[in-house]
């Protein structure tokens, strides 16, 4: 699951397991991560949160970016770098804050500003420390052995890069469900180059894994979970409405999401204002089988402001569809724990009424 900083209605990781778990709110990720210590942050096709029980499996990916944080940050400052890790050694948990280093860099980099968060990111990035907790989104650092449960961080770590390669492209598959493989360059980040990628593919066909399959009028290639082929076959859900964040898996290869769906989407948050279509953090919004609107609001001071709502075009909402988008919008407003709601006048009538009806439904 991508981890985003950026907290609207719940940072992406909130909106994610919303849409997949029932009851969840926001911030019942952080017990699964750091106190039941089911998963952790780390590294992937961006930061993610991954699974504590694949800490040996990720061994080639730290080992990966090792070179490039050596090069870039490491071995520039190897006092610092000595220092930060012997003092969470004797102290245990430390954030940049912790560190009297305060030195300064003008450019501004993924790294942060600093000198401590800088080396901090870096150590990150190779496994030598791990995200021990946050607070208020400031990472709190420690050593792995004290973090990944002790079953998982003696493991072997699986350095074989064939089987290390079919084992990420495999999770890659898991994580979104259906994927092209040429699928936008970011998805297969840690996956190998191109002739490892091709080679993985070949493979997991072969001992049953994926299953390669077509789809639309051109017979456009993707690959699929061998296991989930039943799905195909399976009675439909009753549909109901889903609000997704902007980064869910389901909307990694935006390609793929505009074949199956006819569905255009653009995250527009880090475009200035006045080239935005739609506006700073807008939300897909789907129901049953296709994507019918696009939602952009905020969460402030215990209040969801709507500000803005979009049919897709082809939409022409019935009954069925106002109903589960009035259900939608109650367990919207209990993921979000919010008290109350305000939709700005400017919003689309029948989606207005809708949605004021859940919330009175949900009071």
């Amino acid at each position: 699951v991508q981890y985003d900083p950026l907290n609207p209605v719940g940072r992406n990781p909130d909106l994610v397991l919303q849409a997949r778990v029932p009851g969840y709110r926001v911030n019942d990720w952080q017990q699964a991560a750091y106190t039941d210590r089911l998963i952790y942050d780390a590294w992937d096709k961006q930061a993610c949160l991954v699974l504590a029980s694949d800490w040996s499996r990720r061994a080639s990916i730290r080992e990966l970016y090792r070179p490039y944080h050596d090069r870039e940050v490491l071995q520039a400052e190897a006092d610092v770098a000595r220092t930060i890790l012997a003092e969470i050694d004797a102290r245990g948990p430390l954030s940049s804050h912790d560190f009297e280093d305060r030195k300064r860099y003008s450019d501004d980099t993924w790294y942060g500003q600093t000198r401590a968060n800088r080396v901090l990111r870096a150590l990150w990035a190779c496994g030598e420390i791990v995200t021990h907790y946050r607070k208020n989104g400031r990472h709190y650092y420690d050593r792995p052995a004290r973090i990944i449960p002790e079953q998982y961080y003696d493991m072997p770590p699986l350095l074989d890069k064939e089987a290390y390669t079919r084992w990420i492209i495999t999770q890659r598959y898991r994580a979104v469900g259906l994927l092209r493989p040429n699928a936008e360059a970011c998805i297969w980040s840690a996956c190998g180059d191109g002739a490892a990628r091709k080679l993985a593919l070949v493979q997991l066909v072969e001992d049953g894994t994926l299953t390669p399959v077509r789809v639309g009028e051109k017979g456009t290639l993707y690959y699929m979970l061998s296991s989930a082929l039943s799905l195909l076959d399976a009675e439909l859900p009753e549909p109901h409405v889903i609000f997704m964040g902007p980064l869910d898996n389901m909307l990694w290869d935006r390609k793929a999401i505009q074949h199956l769906f006819d569905f255009d989407y653009i995250w527009e948050v880090y475009k200035p204002v006045a080239q935005r279509r739609w506006g700073y953090y807008v939300l897909p919004v789907f129901y049953g089988d296709r994507f019918i609107a696009r939602l952009d609001s905020r969460l402030e001071k215990g209040t969801w402001n709507i500000l803005h709502w979009w049919w897709e075009p082809d939409i022409m909402p019935d009954a069925e569809m106002l109903a589960a988008l009035r259900d939608a919008t109650a367990r919207f407003l209990q993921y979000l724990q919010a008290d109350r709601v305000s939709v700005d006048e400017n919003v689309d009538s029948v989606a207005r009424t809708t949605i004021l009806n859940g919330i009175r439904l949900e009071a």
